[in-house]
């Protein structure tokens, strides 16, 4: 089998391809011949060494994969052999092969290619969490995605339209018509105008009932006011870390430093809520995954769930799709293909 390791802290260059030995499949995993896997911005700060989850360098990342069954483990049901499937792995999903647990496997929908399917577990598992488990959006109430453009963030327009909410969403002024025809009624460029006046503006001063944001810092601060009564905050990653001049050990340091303070006397006052999804620690919450995979499933059956795919890079490219993933030019997943 062939991997993507990073071999040390610091830029795409630390990415080297290796061979290794296959896996074999134990009692209730399968082995998976790897088409697609997705990469996710958390493979770019486990890179940077900004991400604390991340197994100790050198090591291989990757959360999700979608490709073949082409073995399985013992007392596991060989009807398996040969599906099609895509899958929730915890790292190792830069590979062209890969071992996974069967309760973080489930079959591909016909309707997708291998690469999208692959763009379907982190982002829309994410999403379907911000949005409907924690956030509680509904028809009619507003929302507000910042980094609309990325794979979480069209998931959540696909999510968000389906329920029939407005949805607003920040991203740079090239990917605003691509991202309205995807479902997004306003769309901010947060590099021209001052985000937070625009949806003041576009609220009639009232705010949005949720906002999701992956930034952090002091970021959380300004999103946190930018909601209404009743409004909902939905944090899911600190991808500002990465902005930060400080050294690398002390970048995350320096978010946090300037993350807000949540009194919660003054959340009751004000109405409000927020709360944190981090969908990495959830691996035991095997029921829960399962039912809200299956909900986005049948999203795709259903046509409105659909995953998107930027671009697609060999294994042995995976530096130019780091790079390109850091660029911030991409429209959704990017992914390593076999």
């Amino acid at each position: 089998m062939k991997q993507v390791w990073i071999t040390a802290t610091g830029g795409p260059e630390t990415l080297q391809l290796r061979e290794a030995p296959d896996p074999q499949p134990q009692v209730g995993e399968l082995r998976v011949r790897v088409r697609a896997s997705g990469i996710n911005f958390a493979d770019i700060l486990a890179r940077r060494g900004l991400y604390p989850d991340a197994p100790k360098l050198p090591a291989v990342v990757g959360y999700e994969v979608a490709g073949v069954v082409d073995a399985v483990g013992p007392q596991v049901d060989r009807g398996w052999l040969g599906k099609e499937v895509l899958a929730l792995i915890r790292f190792g999903g830069y590979a062209d092969t890969v071992v996974v647990p069967t309760n973080q496997t489930f079959e591909k929908p016909p309707a997708l290619t291998f690469e999208q399917a692959a763009a379907v577990p982190v982002n829309y598992l994410t999403a379907w969490q911000l949005l409907v488990v924690m956030g509680g959006l509904q028809r009619d109430e507003t929302v507000l995605i910042h980094n609309a453009g990325s794979g979480v963030g069209l998931a959540a327009i696909d999510i968000a339209r389906r329920i029939g909410a407005t949805i607003f969403g920040t991203a740079s002024a090239r990917k605003h018509a691509f991202l309205k025809e995807r479902g997004l009624h306003e769309a901010i460029d947060y590099t021209a105008v001052d985000w937070t006046r625009e949806v003041a503006k576009l609220t009639g001063g009232h705010g949005v009932e949720l906002v999701t944001d992956p930034l952090g810092g002091a970021h959380w601060k300004k999103s946190y006011g930018a909601l209404r009564h009743t409004g909902r905050l939905g944090m899911f990653g600190a991808s500002s870390a990465t902005d930060s001049s400080w050294p690398a050990p002390l970048k995350l340091l320096s978010v946090g430093l300037s993350m807000p303070w949540f009194n919660p006397v003054a959340l009751m006052s004000a109405n409000r809520a927020v709360f944190g999804v981090n969908l990495g620690h959830l691996w035991h919450e095997v029921p829960k995954i399962d039912a809200w995979m299956r909900a986005v499933l049948d999203g795709v059956r259903e046509g409105w769930a659909r995953p998107h795919v930027d671009a697609t890079f060999p294994l042995a490219e995976a530096r130019e799709a780091h790079a390109y993933v850091e660029s911030r030019k991409s429209t959704g997943k990017v992914e390593l293909v076999v």
